[in-house]
């Protein structure tokens, strides 16, 4: 009896040492960076009365430190865990789905791009980055309570440029890529027109399944996560557009309408930086970085949408019998492979799971069952876009904001410019891989791993990407589609002048053949009132996945209780405004099928969509036809707002979260937007915005968590205070920070 009691008892304290273990083991596991070498920095921070922080320093490096407290400030929660993905960590805090971002860190050699690339920077632009690694450093020491997770702090430089490296390639689709392949399934691809031995989807060839299937919900956004995928992973957008002087009858507009998560590591922050070495910018970021990604300055300004060029080429590779060697020109070589340790959080406690990861010189290698499969994509290795993105802040002239591009450093997502002198300009910014032509493949399927000659070096040069610069309809746009619509009929580029190798996307959106038809319908100036309406506009035209909706509709044969929710649905107006009867049946089936379309996904089975929509609003409303603005909503902390718009409408609601209640939380669509204005008479730049939430997204207690929110869901704009004056004279508040000794 005493022998069974004490084996009890060394059990138990067996399993307690077992949870101590592994409850502990990851802070002591990880490896600590070194605090950048300490240098004094002072910063101003100013917030407007909706709390907008405009930081000065007296250089550029001061502005960074102040950028760097001020969203700590307000949103510490998330920069903590875009630091955690910097560091391969973020399963310690996120889990299973931070585990997934930590096997794309390693995978893709984020952090040795860092360590090879960073050092190659130039001294100004690293020392941004050892500014802001300084700022968050400094936060998280006066915070220590709020900090999530031990020695993820302090940062450098060099983890902050990480953080970047990881998730570039993601925003033009590379998890679409890895996703398949690390579950071995099949890949399907489509993209330009068809080339002569090249495949289109479905061709018999032996290809993974490159269709994008796997949604930003599936592979990435997990409510308020940091997702490395872009807004392109689903039937995500965003919609930007610029006028010239002589069609608007007055100033040169730039309107930036961004479609990003709400929140997370992937949702704008706004902010404007002042320095006394010229760095002057209004625009937004991303958490963990330090400066603006889009937005103007006094003499120019641009925004982005994603565009889906043909960026990664997959390799089968000639494996020898134990999986350790490939076949490359007739020789073998050794397959590079090392195992790393993944942090996942269970609970209270947290499991170190092993995985291997594999290279070849090809790049990274994934193993299924099918075999070893190796990538390789456009900006791999590379990390000059850190300097890029800066330069173009400073920039002051179409001609040197144009010789940064021309650098090809920022690895993709389309550019719609516009500034003072009256320039407006399109371009299809990606760095598309320098495919050889004269070499017999076919780049749309899977490649021999064993032929050198198909492992493409560099990019293509800036001359053969499409672009657009003052356009004689006066105007451009973009809305996620192909670049061969931007500029109304008699400016548009010419697929056959540029080459099929490059894989550029022909698809449109919803939204984009709304704008194409507004715009070109307007006789007179595209003046403010006009382009108001077009940005507003909720309305789907009767073409592409929405005809083929109300197709399967009218030949429905429907049970009977389902008889007057097809009904309901067949008498759309293809308006989500909110003021008819069906806007609320058809705002929950019609995003599925959008995203069939868009990414090459199965078509939704009508029958079913219509009675999970029907039961859906019969559960949660009593009826068929309640008010869209009772379903859509806007909620942040104790505020409730009806909402209107569409999932591919240029008033875009794109995706939700179905709350208990059967209410549709946005979570995802308009985020960011600003219009900005050059007055044709050479008065200064002004230019308005608009948050969802607030400054303050994370911070319940602070004012400017929800005080945008009225503004947002109404459609209008709130000042943005570019210029000194105007910055002091409505500030809330003012506070001089510095680390010095």
């Amino acid at each position: 009896m005493k022998f069974v009691k004490g084996g009890a008892i060394a059990l138990v304290a067996l399993l307690l040492v077992a949870f101590i273990g592994l409850a502990t083991w990851e802070p002591f596991f990880a490896s600590e960076s070194e605090a950048p070498e300490y240098r004094e920095y002072s910063a101003e921070i100013v917030r407007s009365e909706y709390g907008v922080p405009m930081i000065y320093g007296d250089t550029d490096a001061d502005v960074a430190y102040g950028v760097a407290i001020a969203h700590s400030e307000d949103d510490f929660f998330t920069l903590q865990d875009v630091v955690a993905m910097s560091r391969g960590r973020y399963g310690a805090i996120a889990g299973e789905e931070g585990a997934q971002f930590d096997f794309a860190y390693h995978l893709i050699d984020a952090r040795g791009t860092a360590e090879r690339e960073y050092p190659k920077l130039p001294a100004d632009t690293r020392a941004l980055f050892e500014a802001y690694a300084a700022g968050l450093n400094q936060y998280a020491e006066e915070h220590p309570g709020e900090v999530k997770l031990a020695k993820l702090f302090p940062v450098n430089g060099l983890d902050v440029a990480a953080g970047f490296a990881l998730r570039q390639p993601f925003f033009y689709g590379l998890g679409n890529v890895i996703g398949p392949l690390v579950e071995g399934g099949e890949l399907r691809r489509e993209f330009g027109p068809d080339i002569p031995g090249f495949p289109r989807d479905g061709a018999e060839d032996p290809k993974l399944d490159r269709s994008d299937e796997q949604s930003s919900e599936d592979v990435a956004h997990r409510e308020g996560l940091v997702l490395p995928v872009g807004e392109e992973a689903d039937h995500l957008g965003s919609n930007a557009w610029a006028v010239a002087p002589d069609r608007s009858g007055g100033p040169t507009v730039l309107i930036s309408n961004s479609h990003q998560p709400l929140r997370g590591g992937v949702a704008w922050y706004e902010l404007g930086v002042q320095s006394g070495e010229g760095w002057h910018f209004t625009g937004a970021n991303f958490p963990g970085s330090p400066f603006p990604f889009l937005g103007h300055n006094e003499n120019l300004g641009w925004t982005n949408t994603v565009n889906r060029p043909d960026m990664a080429d997959i390799y089968k590779l000639e494996m020898n019998e134990d999986g350790t060697q490939y076949r490359l020109d007739g020789e073998w070589r050794d397959l590079e492979s090392k195992t790393v340790t993944l942090p996942v959080k269970l609970g209270p406690i947290t499991l170190p799971i092993r995985r291997t990861i594999h290279r070849s010189v090809h790049g990274p290698v994934i193993e299924n069952d099918k075999g070893f499969f190796a990538i390789r994509y456009g900006g791999m290795g590379e990390l000059q876009q850190l300097d890029a993105y800066y330069r173009i802040n400073k920039a002051e002239t179409l001609e040197e904001w144009q010789t940064q591009m021309a650098r090809m450093a920022i690895p993709s997502t389309n550019f719609i410019y516009a500034d003072k002198a009256g320039n407006i300009a399109y371009v299809y910014n990606a760095a598309i891989p320098d495919r050889p032509e004269d070499v017999q493949a076919n780049w749309r399927g899977v490649l021999d791993g064993s032929r050198s000659e198909l492992i493409w070096q560099g990019t293509v040069d800036y001359e053969e990407i499409p672009k657009l610069i003052n356009p004689a309809s006066g105007w451009l746009y973009n809305s996620n589609n192909t670049p061969y619509t931007a500029a109304g009929e008699g400016s548009d580029l010419d697929p056959a002048d540029f080459s099929p190798v490059l894989g550029v996307e022909l698809k449109q959106t919803n939204r984009s053949r709304r704008a194409y038809k507004l715009l070109s319908e307007v006789e007179g100036p595209l003046d403010r009132a006009a382009l108001e309406r077009i940005k507003n506009d909720k309305t789907y035209e009767n073409e592409s996945y929405v005809a083929e909706m109300f197709d399967a509709l009218v030949q429905l044969d429907p049970p009977q209780d389902l008889v007057e929710a097809r009904e309901l649905a067949l008498s759309w107006d293809l308006i989500a405004d909110g003021n008819g009867d069906a806007d609320a049946i058809t705002l929950l089936m019609i995003r599925d099928y959008m995203g069939a379309e868009y990414n090459n996904g199965e078509t939704p089975d009508i029958e079913e969509h219509l009675r999970e929509a029907a039961d859906h609003l019969m559960t949660h409303f009593g009826r068929l036809d309640p008010p869209m603005s009772e379903l859509l909503r806007l909620r942040q902390g104790d505020v409730d707002l009806p909402l209107s718009g569409g999932s591919d409408t240029l008033r875009a609601m794109t995706t939700w979260t179905v709350e208990e209640d059967g209410r549709l939380s946005l979570r995802h669509g308009d985020s960011f937007i600003q219009w900005v204005e050059w007055p044709a008479d050479g008065s200064r730049v002004r230019s308005e915005s608009i948050q969802p939430f607030g400054a303050a997204t994370t911070r319940a207690q602070s004012p400017h968590y929800t005080d945008q929110m009225e503004l947002y869901a109404t459609e209008r704009l709130k000042p943005v205070h570019f210029w000194e004056e105007d910055v002091r004279r409505h500030a809330e508040s003012t506070r001089r920070v510095t680390n010095a000794r």
